[in-house]
């Protein structure tokens, strides 16, 4: 047998040695000149001197251009679309709670081991749990998170309540790598779970609880009814994504604790939907006054239910970094372990080895200044940026952020008719701030809107912030200062120094 795939040729009759080879190679991925008749043909040399294979060379014109009856409309095109669809979203500053309380209650029962999700539910929704928490915590910095499984009828807790992403990745690996999904799911048990272990937190943050249950039943102990009232009379929000089909009573749980809001429970299609699903709950939720038809019972409340969304005061510490001398190790409060480095408590000067965390002996809450500021674009967010038409693309021949060249604009009067336009997609590729007025690519829109929140053109410009139109809150929302007045955006905060 010959040595490489190239220089392979089938037995084939004299017919078929005889007929020509076809120009794009779709009647077989073997070499056009192999050797016939055992004599080498003129095929095209590879590396190594060898005969290039038919397939080495296919041109893939499916990830280019798609011909339609109107014209040829480019898979670039589709993807662009794609991305602006991501974007398009209300972008009205709303009061949301920027320090939250989340818990994370994964369904581990027998429905979990379906494959219409590859390679199945189970570990389908552990990887992007693990996506999930690294995107939770970089989008809210100042928050916490605990992880709890249903399986066997009864709830299992994962990880504990906590701001550290390493722990709870860690044990996340580990229960996929160590448990299989068995026995049947459990609500009430794991909404109790959830309930104590929000229970102690804060006033000044928001408790939630997103799910994400695989199954058409749930085995429960009592009425979960009754544990609907205590989510509301706690003011816990439940927000679940179904990986089946609708339960009624999952709808009902999710109404019911977010004021009426139905979006909260969503039924994924896919597995990129499912994703979308999931990373949505990243952003905080919006602060409402109060569950709708249960407004009344939660007057009653001794708690103060109807008035626990007002702003209220909030003490926190801004530590420095502080190194060690050479030889110097000490213990950390946190975790009891010797440390070089870590941050000195700002009022009982505790060490603790990471930020952000509350401090073990006094309960202040410690962050960096970096952490508030990541935390406070979802109080104000960046503007969406406007599509840019052929007789505005003149101004710009190159990205302004990024350089890169944009498609040059075409001569002629009907050349805006003859594109193809798409909803949200700008015919000229272009992409214009509504403040700056710069142009961008479609690479630095959602660069900008998805992870730096800020407008390069709005922080490069140097005529101040009148010409941005910070003053009266109704820029791009990077110095909005009044804005958080008008809208209730963020609890007031007094730093301990």
């Amino acid at each position: 047998m010959a040595d490489s795939d190239g220089e392979y040729v089938e037995d084939l009759s004299d017919d078929e040695l005889a007929a020509p080879a076809h120009a794009d190679g779709s009647y077989g991925t073997r070499s056009k000149g192999g050797r016939q008749n055992g004599k080498k043909g003129d095929g095209r040399k590879g590396k190594g001197g060898r005969t290039k294979a038919a397939w080495e060379d296919i041109k893939r014109s499916w990830e280019t251009v798609i011909e339609a009856e109107d014209g040829s409309l480019t898979v670039e095109a589709l993807i662009e679309a794609e991305k602006r669809r991501r974007l398009m979203r209300d972008t009205t500053p709303l009061q949301r709670g920027i320090i939250r309380h989340l818990m994370l209650v994964l369904d581990m029962s027998f429905a979990m081991a379906e494959k219409d999700l590859l390679p199945n539910r189970y570990l389908l929704t552990l990887n992007y749990a693990v996506d999930f928490v690294r995107e939770y915590f970089e989008q809210n910095p100042i928050s916490q998170m605990g992880i709890v499984g249903m399986r066997d009828g009864i709830a299992v807790r994962i990880s504990d309540m906590g701001g550290n992403p390493a722990e709870h990745i860690e044990k996340l690996r580990t229960w996929a790598e160590e448990q299989d999904p068995q026995g049947n799911p459990s609500l009430q048990n794991a909404l109790e779970m959830c309930r104590g272990a929000l229970f102690h937190t804060p006033s000044h943050g928001t408790r939630e609880v997103l799910m994400i249950y695989g199954a058409l039943l749930s085995s429960d102990p009592g009425d979960i009814h009754d544990t609907i009232s205590n989510l509301l009379a706690d003011r816990i929000r439940v927000s679940i994504v179904g990986l089946a089909a609708q339960v009624a009573i999952c709808a009902e749980l999710c109404t019911r604790t977010n004021a009426g809001d139905t979006s909260t429970y969503s039924v994924a299609l896919h597995e990129q939907h499912f994703r979308e699903l999931f990373l949505a709950a990243t952003t905080p939720p919006v602060t409402h006054e109060g569950p709708s038809g249960d407004a009344q019972k939660q007057k009653d409340q001794p708690n103060g239910t109807a008035t626990s969304t007002q702003s209220s005061l909030l003490m926190m510490g801004f530590p420095s970094r502080a190194l060690a001398s050479k030889d110097g190790v000490s213990f950390c409060a946190c975790h009891n372990r010797p440390t070089r480095e870590g941050y000195a408590c700002t009022r009982c000067r505790a060490k603790v080895c990471r930020l952000p965390a509350e401090c073990p002996v006094c309960g202040l809450t410690l962050v960096l200044s970096t952490h508030l500021a990541r935390s406070y674009h979802h109080l104000f967010p960046l503007r969406g940026w406007v599509e840019v038409s052929w007789s505005e693309a003149v101004k710009s021949v190159a990205c302004f952020s990024c350089m890169t060249p944009f498609p040059p604009v075409p001569k002629g009067k009907g050349a805006e008719a003859e594109q193809q336009k798409m909803a949200g997609v700008s015919e000229s590729g272009r992409y214009k701030c509504q403040v700056c007025g710069n142009h961008f690519c479609i690479d630095c829109d959602v660069y900008a809107h998805e992870m730096i929140h800020n407008c390069p053109g709005c922080q490069s410009d140097t005529r101040g912030a009148a010409a941005n139109g910070e003053v009266d809150g109704g820029g791009n929302g990077e110095a909005a200062v009044n804005g958080s007045q008008e809208n209730g955006g963020a609890d007031i905060m007094v730093v301990d120094s």
